[in-house]
């Protein structure tokens, strides 16, 4: 087997087509097909299952896939390790991010790193927490920038926690609590929810605050973009729980209550392979988020967050 069959492998595994592998790979599709059929009949082993319609890797295609990739990124890192003794700083960072940032502005970090470094490609996905930490375990992202779970804490992944805030209740404007500025958890029983979707951090929350409060949450719409979630709840078609940093910033008028009993908090983490040598640039990009990160403050609590309206009614 070479290098070049596990690439074509990988990218297979990826598009689940032999045409747009090929051509990701710049290769085309019958000598992609031909060099899988070699690899396997050098290992004796199916790797993809074919049929007229659909590509699936084989049990043993994805456990040669999860070497490959850390074999590649080996690679890599040598490559760029390589380009680092002769002054050059190239190679490709991938970056994860949640679907809410916050007081995090991960433009400003991603503007800062090309300027430094323009050789660098960057490329950025977002995805959920727990989508992003898994991303990370199988060496599709070098960093992510993502909310720790229970599911994601203390499995196989080094973590840097760089903010925390605190979560809010965000209501129609003429809710019958809107003018409150503090709410338990209890005294929404019975409302109907706008929230993240399954496997993000702010869902896993919403769950574990209403159990606590004796309720299961009626979850009436789903939306990862907090500026729909915003302005589903002016329209009056729920209400919702979010950091305070959505609730601050312009958008659909709202009412704003601080979330009591329990009151929630949120983390924005930097997280990255605990047992993975990163590559330099990888490297370079990770102690440059902590620095630039350093001192993100949390949002004030204390402000009168009920009174909280907006200019946007759109």
């Amino acid at each position: 087997m070479d290098l070049r069959q596990l690439r074509y492998l990988i990218a297979l595994a990826e598009e689940l087509s032999f045409t747009r592998a090929a051509a990701r790979e710049h290769i085309a599709q019958p000598a992609l097909s031909q060099q899988i059929r070699r690899l396997e009949d050098e290992l004796g082993l199916a790797l993809v299952e074919r049929t007229t319609r659909s590509v699936s890797v084989t049990d043993a295609g994805q456990l040669l896939i999860g070497r490959a990739r850390r074999a590649l990124a080996e690679l890599e890192a040598a490559r760029d390790d390589l380009l680092r003794l002769k002054g050059i700083l190239a190679g490709r960072v991938n970056v994860g991010v949640m679907h809410t940032m916050g007081p995090v502005d991960i433009s400003l970090l991603l503007a800062i790193f090309h300027g430094r470094y323009p050789e660098v490609e960057l490329t950025v996905r977002e995805q959920s927490s727990e989508e992003l930490a898994e991303l990370l375990r199988i060496d599709e992202l070098e960093l992510a920038f993502l909310s720790v779970t229970e599911r994601i804490e203390s499995h196989g992944l080094a973590l840097h926690e760089l903010v925390r805030e605190e979560l809010v209740v965000m209501l129609p404007p003429g809710h019958r609590l809107a003018a409150r500025r503090r709410l338990q958890m209890a005294e929404l029983a019975g409302e109907e929810f706008i929230s993240y979707r399954t496997g993000s951090r702010l869902r896993e929350l919403l769950v574990s605050a209403a159990e606590q409060a004796g309720f299961q949450p009626n979850v009436k719409l789903e939306s990862n973009e907090s500026g729909r979630v915003r302005r589903l709840v002016s329209r009056g078609m729920g209400v919702a729980i979010l950091p305070q940093s959505d609730a601050l910033v312009a958008g659909a008028e709202v009412a704003v209550a601080k979330l009591t009993t329990p009151s929630l908090t949120r983390d924005i983490t930097l997280a990255w392979r605990a047992q993975r040598r990163l590559p330099p640039a990888a490297a370079e990009f990770l102690s440059l988020a902590r620095r630039t990160f350093s001192a993100v403050p949390a949002e004030q609590t204390d402000a009168p967050v009920a009174e909280i309206r907006s200019v946007e009614t759109a």
